[in-house]
């Protein structure tokens, strides 16, 4: 099509195959579209084309994705709020015409399997690098491995027991994201292999890390865990042992800092002074950071 539809946040701009979604910065920006910046969409990613009427004299051109196409949607389930949707596109109303026109140009675009569900990502989720805060513990991504590393302040005596956590994409099934916004939020890595994925509450998961007010907000959560549930579906099926037994996870972080394994050694001492640790559950977690010096 070569033509371009600015809306109030965002601009699209249309190809031949696809549309690239260019979201506008400024303070009464949705921080979600200012953390994506731009997405290419990949008509054949998308399942519908829809025009509504807005609210407050606008109207809304609405491309709805394919499931199974786009990680960040397959990770939101269906969990955000319409003003923070990066397939709505608002119009002022007086466009509705030309909101009608494109939304034509799109459906003839649209891929004969439209209606069907997608066997992979079409579209790209954030590139990693990626981190955020969360309430009990800060949570990274290389591309490669998620590693949560546990705050005094807030993680649980379970996941302090545990210690530091490191996944390798190869390992993981998929993740579970609940919005921040909604009660329990939380960011779960589910594994391969495992009897029961996601049982439990997260705050005493070791694969969970838990949102709060201003802890793992959805512009910082969410894209991370499109990019880790990319990185998943790219991914190999995890190698097993000799007995057919899933690889597990990795514990803790090898090379970590003296001065930290101290730190986290005092601690233990703390939760063994206040009886949340036996003395074999001491010992045993003392000599295994110990190991890691």
């Amino acid at each position: 099509m070569g033509d371009v539809l600015a809306g109030f946040h965002a601009v699209w701009e249309f190809d031949t195959d696809s549309v690239l979604i260019r979201f506008e910065r400024g303070i009464r920006r949705p921080k979600l579209f200012q953390a994506l910046g731009e997405r290419r969409i990949p008509y054949e990613a998308l399942s519908a084309v829809e025009v509504t009427e807005g609210r407050r004299g606008t109207v809304v051109l609405h491309a709805v994705p394919r499931h199974g196409a786009d990680p960040l949607m397959e990770a939101a389930a269906g969990q955000l709020k319409e003003d923070v949707d990066p397939y709505r596109l608002v119009l002022p109303a007086e466009r509705e015409t030309l909101a009608e026109y494109y939304a034509d140009e799109l459906r003839t675009a649209l891929s004969p399997e439209a209606k069907e569900p997608t066997d992979r990502h079409l579209v790209a989720a954030p590139a990693p690098p990626l981190h955020f805060k969360a309430y009990d513990g800060k949570a990274s991504f290389d591309g490669r491995s998620v590693a949560f590393r546990w705050f005094w302040t807030g993680a649980s005596s379970a996941k302090w027991k545990c210690g530091d956590q490191t996944f390798t994409v190869g390992e993981l099934a998929g993740v579970e994201w609940r919005s921040p916004e909604i009660f329990n939020g939380h960011l779960r890595l589910l594994e391969r292999g495992a009897r029961d994925p996601g049982a439990g509450e997260a705050d005493q998961d070791p694969a969970a890390v838990v949102f709060g007010l201003g802890y793992g907000p959805v512009h910082e959560s969410l894209p991370f865990a499109a990019a880790v549930l990319q990185a998943v579906r790219a991914a190999e099926p995890a190698q097993e042992t000799p007995d057919g037994e899933p690889v597990r996870r990795r514990t803790g972080d090898a090379g970590r800092d003296p001065a930290d394994i101290a730190d986290r050694i005092r601690h233990l001492g703390e939760l063994h002074d206040a009886g949340l640790l036996t003395d074999e559950e001491f010992s045993a977690k003392k000599a295994e950071l110990l190991a890691e010096l």
